[in-house]
């Protein structure tokens, strides 16, 4: 198994995004990146400490391979706006890759040599090493299947998921 943290706006869109592909084994919403000793909710939301929101992906690389679960990533989040993503602002948003080891950085370094093709060279996304990966909340795991009618999610995070489903379709489990 293969863990990578990411870190591409709100932490309930990659979450939905990667829960749905085949291989994936475990998707954990939280935090990284940050000054602080602890992460909550209330706190990062500030912006104050620094931490990103990010998810950790557990993956089986013998199902699918690192480079769909990092190409991905670009796909549904915009890597060229600095501590942004749609309305939602402040560093806790921002573009990051968090390496646990050489050979992730080397991973997260290729694949946005790969994403520049499509984005351009204006991509911010930060590439750091791993520090402490905080787990969010309870109701922050798996938020989209615990609230599909919610505001965000219609609006949000659905089209995040419509969007990965037409290019990466045989990657993604069949519905129940």
């Amino acid at each position: 198994m293969t863990t990578y943290v990411l870190a591409g706006g709100c932490f309930w869109c990659l979450d939905a995004v990667y829960r749905r592909l085949k291989g994936v084994e475990k998707v954990i919403s939280g935090y990284s990146g940050g000054s602080q000793t602890d992460a909550h909710y209330l706190r990062v939301a500030t912006g104050a400490t620094d931490h990103a929101e990010a998810v950790q992906i557990t993956f089986n690389e013998a199902v699918i391979s690192k480079e769909v679960i990092l190409d991905l990533f670009f796909l549904v989040h915009d890597p060229t706006t600095l501590n942004r993503q749609g309305a939602d602002t402040g560093p806790q948003y921002r573009s990051a890759m968090f390496y646990a080891d050489e050979a992730q950085r080397q991973d997260f370094t290729a694949a946005i040599q790969r994403a520049t093709k499509h984005w351009g060279d204006a991509i911010v996304t930060q590439i750091t090493p791993l520090d402490v990966f905080y787990p969010a909340e309870g109701e922050h795991q798996d938020y989209f299947n615990k609230n599909p009618d919610s505001g965000y999610c219609s609006v949000v995070i659905s089209p995040k998921i419509s969007k990965a489903r037409a290019v990466y379709a045989q990657w993604f489990k069949s519905p129940n």
